[in-house]
């Protein structure tokens, strides 16, 4: 069984930093890309970053020259760093992989996601 656990959420002030992290657990033979999306109150969930097993990354464009997105392909964790942190960020961040098992194929998994809270 797959499973992507996200960490590293919390509360900061305007003008701060965070670091998101999430591990993909399980019976993994590829891990196909890895991402962030996010849902604020009242609004769509949006794509954040993401990157590919080939390092392709793409960047929603509120975030882009403040979020950096990476991944460790030894501990199969992606990170989020995000400084410059705006009152916009706030919302509810959630990890999603696409991974690839003998058993099942390719398909996307979901983490239950991490509050992040940005005071003015």
């Amino acid at each position: 069984q797959v499973q992507v656990v996200e960490s590293g959420g919390g509360l900061v002030q305007t003008g701060g930093s965070l670091r998101l992290s999430c591990a993909a657990s399980g019976t993994i033979n590829v891990i196909n890309l890895m991402g962030w999306y996010r849902r604020a109150p009242g609004k769509e969930r949006e794509l954040v970053a993401r990157i590919t097993s080939r390092g392709s990354i793409n960047y929603a464009d509120s975030v882009k020259g403040r979020f950096t997105i990476s991944m460790d392909d030894a501990t199969k964790t992606v990170f989020l760093q995000m400084n410059s942190l705006k009152p916009e960020d706030t919302a509810v961040y959630t990890c999603n992989a696409n991974i690839y098992t003998y058993s099942l194929g390719s398909n996307y998994y979901w983490g239950r996601g991490t509050q992040v809270t940005v005071s003015s």
